[in-house]
């Protein structure tokens, strides 16, 4: 395992934050994959001296449906453009008490109960198998919770998240049977972190909580969500402004040998 430098950092936005540059992009990638385009043009500024490329998950004006979404063109343009690390910002739901709207967690494992995405780079020719029993990059999520203390918004470790296809919201049964494996449930994680991997770089989920699942006897509204996403922009905001810097120091965390010994 060898130190490395990260020279650029993606930054996949959510629901919640739909622009990174408060003056605007440096400039603006329009990229094609052999998947298709990606979700929208990508921006490209800088952010405490590290090259920054940021890209809307559900479009610029999210248009795109959580199934809908072209991952796999998502991922590829990134990396094509350079990005050694990705950050996603994702928006989740609460299975637990202790999860309250408005708390942001790093996620550790995750589960997946997507059912008709296209989950991998890896179609035809060569074969790999690539490890997923750690799936996030240990060294992003450590410099993630000291930013996210420094910041004043200090994350939950540690936490399982279950990732359904969407776009509808979970059943009772669903919920209390999540509840049972998992401490929060999103629509976008997967395929994303299982990309990251299969193209060998860094990656980690920066979840905000923005409601109580349906197990809590109420059901999920749309307005509750981004009521809590409009709250708590700033806080992630902060906490990226704090992260993004620390990206540049020298990493060991491997990530980047993930296909070493995948390949069949």
């Amino acid at each position: 395992m060898t130190s490395r430098t990260r020279r650029t950092v993606a930054v996949i936005g959510g629901s919640g934050i739909r622009a990174l540059f408060p003056d605007g992009p440096e400039t603006t990638h329009r990229v094609a994959t052999p998947w298709g385009a990606p979700s929208a043009p990508i921006e490209e500024g800088t952010v405490g001296g590290m090259r920054v490329l940021f890209l809307p998950r559900h479009g610029a004006g999210h248009t795109i449906p959580p199934h809908r979404v072209n991952y796999r063109a998502n991922v590829d343009a990134l990396v094509s453009l350079g990005a050694d690390a990705l950050i996603a910002l994702n928006s989740v739901g609460s299975l637990k008490e202790r999860l309250s709207p408005g708390t942001f967690t790093l996620p550790a494992q995750f589960i997946d109960y997507t059912k008709q995405r296209p989950t991998t780079f890896f179609d035809g020719g060569k074969v790999y198998h690539v490890s997923m029993a750690d799936p996030f990059c240990p060294d992003l999520s450590a410099r993630a919770a000291r930013a996210g203390r420094a910041a004043g918004t200090p994350f939950v470790e540690g936490t399982t998240y279950v990732c359904v296809e969407g776009p509808r919201f979970s059943t009772r049964a669903e919920s209390k049977l999540f509840r049972s494996f998992a401490d929060v449930i999103g629509m976008t994680l997967v395929p994303e972190v299982t990309l990251a991997r299969e193209r060998a770089r860094c990656f980690v989920c920066l979840a905000m909580v923005t409601d109580f699942d349906v197990w809590a006897e109420r059901p999920v509204e749309t307005a509750e969500i981004l009521s809590t996403m409009r709250a708590n922009d700033e806080r992630i905001r902060s906490v990226l402004a704090r992260l993004i810097p620390e990206l540049a120091a020298p990493t060991t965390c491997g990530c980047d040998e993930a296909l070493a010994s995948a390949g069949v």
